[in-house]
């Protein structure tokens, strides 16, 4: 493992942790990302709000650690514009078929002992891992 950071991981962890339980005990939501963006424009008088001002946090949040002296890593996207557009519609699809993201399974279906949630982070982490195996060990990529 290159370059891991054990305390900053810590604090990231801690800091989202903190946020989804605020969030579930403030609000009575799950911070589950495909399903606060997907309901945005969708969710009821009084519901929207809170919803934008989320989705914006995710965007403002690196931009104000920026602004503050932190540096942000270099991001180099290799991929062409319709294999993106792809890979976006797919796991846009894959969060609809899964009731949720690996966000919203992995970070607050786990902590509300979602039996839902354990069934789908076991899931896609045995897909990834596999994944991995066959494209590394077997593709030789």
């Amino acid at each position: 493992m290159e370059s891991f950071t054990p305390w900053s991981a810590l604090a990231g962890g801690l800091l989202i942790g903190l946020s989804a339980a605020l969030l579930l005990l403030v609000n009575g939501r799950v911070a589950g990302i495909s399903g606060i963006l997907g309901s945005t424009f969708t969710a009821g008088r009084g519901d929207t709000a809170w919803r934008i001002a989320f989705l914006a946090g995710l965007v403002a949040a690196p931009l104000a650690y920026a602004a503050a002296g932190g540096t942000l890593p270099a991001v180099a996207v290799e991929a062409s514009p319709v294999l993106l557009v792809a890979g976006g519609l797919l796991v846009g699809f894959g969060s609809r078929l899964g009731s949720g993201c690996t966000s919203g399974h992995g970070v607050c279906g786990l902590a509300r002992l979602s039996r839902r949630s354990l069934v789908a982070t076991v899931t896609f982490m045995a897909t990834a891992a596999a994944t991995v195996f066959v494209v590394r060990h077997l593709l030789g990529a």
